[in-house]
């Protein structure tokens, strides 16, 4: 599904009216994860800059539900339903974006899953690969297509949480799996500095999104950031001057991790 729109925004003074575009008008990004939780909250963020979007998730029905919400602000749009695990299924997702927009100017891997609270000994080797398949390897998959969209100038942002350099007994395959993000994010931000393009660790703490009850359906809720307060960091940190970055960007609640 996809909406074509021209946005344009009309800010009145006493004499004259004045044509404004949002910061990031025209620009093109990818949202992996799109239809809940964090991802969901980064598309609304880029949405209301003026930000043209690619939004993918597994589910169709989730992301027909995000592009008729955001349709409202007058962007384009391409939902386009990818299992990162699957390198045709984001070869076929690289491709829709090619055609549609021509290129990217930033990249959000924000997809991931996590597993029920089990111990090591316990912990059976498909949940263990189908973890390390979607945190990882999928976000590998992702990029690497996307990397010749992305000119000089852009940003990439991945969500890896505060699991990046912490662990949690019962979570080893996500612990695993956002370590080993983390390794292959700041290889990547290396890699791309003499390209101009930015590299951005996103290492949010606690906040209520439906992960939690995967691993912690008791998890205390009212103590967690909510995902806005997450996307709204993102964007600041996005619309930084071209020789400015946040290489690592942690939020945590006020009450410290939960």
């Amino acid at each position: 599904m996809t909406f074509a729109r021209r946005i344009q925004i009309v800010a009145k003074s006493d004499s004259t009216k004045v044509h404004a575009r949002p910061p990031l008008h025209n620009q093109v990004a990818l949202v992996t994860g799109a239809s809940s939780g964090i991802g969901l909250a980064i598309a609304r963020a880029l949405a209301a800059q003026g930000c043209n979007l690619i939004l993918t998730a597994r589910g169709e029905s989730g992301l027909r539900s995000v592009s008729r919400e955001l349709a409202s602000a007058k962007i384009n749009i391409l939902a386009h339903p990818c299992d990162l695990r699957e390198p045709q299924s984001v070869d076929d997702l690289i491709r829709a974006t090619r055609r549609q927009f021509k290129r990217l100017d930033i990249l959000i891997n924000n997809a991931g899953i996590a597993h029920a609270n089990i111990t090591i000994d316990q912990l059976p080797l498909p949940l263990w690969q189908d973890v390390l398949d979607t945190n990882l390897t999928g976000m590998f998959l992702v990029t690497q297509a996307a990397l010749a969209l992305l000119p000089r100038g852009g940003t990439i942002v991945n969500n890896l949480s505060v699991a990046a350099n912490r662990v949690f007994a019962g979570s080893a395959a996500y612990i695993a799996s956002k370590h080993g993000a983390l390794g292959l994010t700041n290889t990547l931000r290396e890699e791309l500095r003499p390209k101009g393009i930015r590299v951005i660790s996103l290492m949010p703490g606690a906040t209520d999104t439906a992960i939690w009850n995967t691993f912690w359906p008791d998890a205390p809720r009212k103590k967690m950031m909510s995902p806005a307060v997450i996307a709204s960091a993102v964007v600041n940190a996005i619309l930084l001057p071209p020789k400015a970055t946040v290489e690592t960007l942690e939020i945590l609640p006020t009450a410290g991790i939960l």
